[in-house]
């Protein structure tokens, strides 16, 4: 099983961001996710708050093997200029870009100059931009006159040499859903690692596939699994304040779903919650945790000696 790594939430300096990401490509990680367009954080904070996109592609080029990801949000950016950047990342690291997409909902954005837009907008604007997207990627001129998506004539060059960069949209209500049925490759799974909830949605994605005549078999499926090291309701508190949407759980709920104890009991629990969720690419969740903690968890949970071996030469 193949192993990706979360190390969001602006808490590391560049160079504390880098030395991690190198290290999980040495543990046999497959992919790392950094922060995405603009930030969680408001915008009186301290910290250093690097753009998600340009992180990205320093990491890629600072890295040899290991993928790189981070959350593109829809209404941060023109459809063409989204698959001409994908397009050349990929020309430049073969194989390595982690391409995520979702809708977003910053509260910040606006200060930014972003529009504030409703979710069905936002859906709206996503499906115009995924298929825009996906015309693009086959090198074809694409011309489009949709309500957030016009085009005429476009083109990128060079397009990737498969004529497609693999998609993961974060998702977990039914729109959503309906657009990973009809565009993506990975479902990254946007809900706690609670089996009933997850198994609701992977219902209704089943559905949604059956709607457009896809095997829900094709998709890959990724979800984050929190991680500390500490008393479950040390990791309880930090789950809270790192991951304040799924703020509807109960505690218990939430001890269910994390990885906590000791570094190796985190490593058993997040290996034990992967398996039964049935993940292709679990992901584990240091957001927020500084760079020695995450470090420590990085090797306690690194995969097997068996899937670094089997990694080395591949993305």
């Amino acid at each position: 099983m193949k192993w990706g790594v979360a190390l969001t939430w602006h808490v590391h300096p560049w160079e504390d961001l880098l030395a991690l990401v190198q290290r999980a490509e040495s543990l046999g990680y497959a992919a790392a996710f950094v922060d995405g367009d603009i930030s969680q954080l408001d915008s009186e904070s301290r910290r250093d708050v690097l753009d998600g996109w340009t992180v990205t592609t320093a990491l890629l080029a600072r890295t040899e093997r290991i993928g790189v990801g981070s959350m593109r949000l829809v209404h941060h950016w023109n459809a063409a200029r989204l698959a001409q950047a994908a397009a050349t990342a990929e020309r430049m690291t073969p194989g390595r870009l982690r391409f995520l997409v979702g809708l977003g909902d910053r509260p910040h954005d606006e200060r930014f100059g972003f529009p504030s837009l409703s979710r069905a907008e936002r859906l709206c604007w996503l499906e115009e931009m995924l298929g825009a997207i996906r015309a693009l990627w086959r090198g074809e001129p694409v011309s489009v006159s949709g309500r957030y998506v016009r085009l005429r004539e476009a083109r990128i060059a060079p397009p990737p040499p498969a004529g497609a960069i693999p998609i993961a949209i974060a998702a977990a209500r039914p729109r959503m859903l309906d657009l990973v049925a009809a565009f993506a490759d990975v479902w990254d799974v946007n809900l706690p690692t609670v089996p009933a909830r997850v198994a609701a949605a992977a219902a209704r994605l089943e559905r949604a596939c059956a709607a457009v005549g896809r095997d829900p078999a094709t998709l890959m499926r990724s979800q984050w699994i929190f991680a500390r090291a500490g008393t479950p309701s040390q990791a309880v508190t930090a789950y809270r304040r790192f991951c304040p949407w799924f703020a509807a759980l109960s505690d218990a709920e939430i001890a269910a779903a994390v990885a906590s104890g000791t570094p190796e009991q985190c490593r058993q629990r997040a290996g034990e919650i992967a398996a039964e969720l049935a993940l292709d690419l679990p992901v584990l969740d240091l957001s927020g945790l500084p760079a020695g903690p995450a470090a420590e968890l990085l090797a306690a949970c690194a995969p097997e000696k068996s899937s670094v071996d089997a990694e080395i030469g591949s993305p």
